[in-house]
């Protein structure tokens, strides 16, 4: 129980802080008249694709969009743009709202409506480091970078960019369908256990109802470091990595190989599950490494904008990995739900939202368990009939939307009914 208590919490920390990054690019972005225009500049394409997929004119616009010739069933239509707006929206709505990551649904969402795993990534992270690009928090935000952390991080943080993305394109290669087994595969570990930690916490703090559980979830530290830390920044294993020389006399150090392997572990994740790798680094810069929360923040966005931006272009763009359309779609859903979540908080006590977050995450779980044995059956890894394991996805993808499209119903007719309130 204590070791799942304590990654529990860990991986509670890091979606917070991931989500805390969301908020911070979306109000950013909607301040600045310049981002607005900016989003509306990127919109132009898909407008124009839109106009030649109709005319059946200019074939060349919608296939870089997203065309027939890309990763069927994901095709340009107006339809498909819409669904990728509505799910940047939930997923914006969770973030906001909730005040947890709700990228962690995408990938699975994007999935359920028919496009492939690979693809699905790949446009996350295209999505997601467009986002970072347009925010431009990280120039807000410089004073809490550790440069020298952050660069030795990065040179971890590439490599494992790159091995993830090989890991997926090479699974793809070998059987479009094992790389969706695979790639469902994560998100169902992942899913599971923070979706499980998250129910039992709500329960815990229904139980307690005493106001003691934080909004969001998860705990942070300052300038306190846990025995883990302590006992890795005693290893002298040189050139050591010096930082937070404002919170300590002298400031701590720290072995380049640790900041490489940490490096290396986000920057997998964001190849493998295209989420930019954030809800990893602020866990294991704290928890693990013992930097402070305040220069973690700084440096976990500037990881962000370049990880994202490595892997989304190297590792799935040039490939023909990444689906333009549906990443403008998502970009603007969520900017839109981020700040109707955010409102929605002031009038929604703290323990209606956890309740509401562990349904969100475990109907991704749900979501991606019921598709695994459908694919593990085609690759005749387990014996299903394929309508056996056809009926189990769509329970899946129904549980999933359902459960999704019921909370984003709830917030939006929440921050309606109380607009005179949040006026005042």
């Amino acid at each position: 129980m204590n070791f799942f208590n304590r990654w529990g919490n860990f991986m509670m920390a890091g979606a917070g802080a991931l989500a805390q990054w969301e908020i911070e690019n979306a109000k950013s972005i909607l301040s600045s008249r310049k981002r607005i225009m900016m989003i509306g500049l990127l919109l132009i394409p898909v407008v124009l694709g839109g106009i030649a997929f109709a005319d059946e004119v200019a074939p060349v616009l919608p296939d870089l969009l997203g065309g027939k010739k890309s990763y069927s069933p994901a095709f340009y239509s107006l339809g498909i743009f819409l669904v990728s707006i509505a799910i940047g929206m939930g997923a914006g709505l969770i973030t906001g709202c909730i005040g947890a990551g709700g990228g962690f649904i995408i990938a699975p969402a994007l999935m359920s409506a028919g496009i492939k795993g690979i693809l699905a990534v790949g446009t996350d992270l295209f999505h997601i480091f467009a986002k970072a690009i347009m925010g431009s928090v990280i120039h807000r935000k410089l004073g809490n970078v550790s440069v020298a952390l952050a660069v030795v991080f990065l040179v971890g943080a590439i490599m494992g960019a790159t091995a993830g993305g090989v890991i997926n394109r090479v699974l793809y290669e070998i059987n479009p369908v094992l790389s969706d087994a695979f790639i469902t595969t994560v998100y169902s570990l992942m899913l599971g256990f923070l979706g499980f930690y998250a129910l039992s916490d709500f329960l815990r703090c229904r139980k307690a109802g005493d106001g003691t559980c934080a909004h969001g979830g998860g705990k942070t530290e300052g300038a306190d470091m846990g025995g883990m830390a302590k006992a890795l920044q005693a290893m002298n294993i040189p050139p050591m990595v010096t930082f937070d020389q404002d919170l300590t006399p002298g400031g701590r150090s720290i072995s380049w190989v640790f900041l490489v392997l940490s490096g290396a572990l986000v920057g997998l994740a964001a190849g493998i599950m295209g989420v930019g790798g954030g809800f990893l680094t602020f866990p294991i810069f704290v928890y693990v490494l013992g930097v402070s929360s305040m220069t973690t923040v700084g440096t976990d966005i500037f990881q962000i904008v370049f990880t994202a931006g490595f892997a989304s272009i190297s590792q799935y763009a040039i490939y023909g990995f990444i689906f333009y359309t549906l990443a403008m779609g998502m970009l603007v859903g969520s900017l839109l739900g981020i700040q109707i979540g955010a409102l929605v908080t002031k009038v929604v006590p703290g323990i209606t939202i956890r309740g509401f977050y562990a349904m969100a995450v475990l109907a991704g779980f749900m979501n991606r368990i019921f598709a695994l044995p459908g694919k593990l059956g085609e690759m005749d890894v387990l014996p299903i009939s394929p309508a056996l394991g056809s009926v189990l996805n769509d329970i899946g993808i129904w549980a999933f939307f359902i459960v999704i499209g019921g909370f984003s119903v709830w917030v939006i007719g929440t921050f309606l009914k109380n607009i005179p309130t949040l006026k005042r």
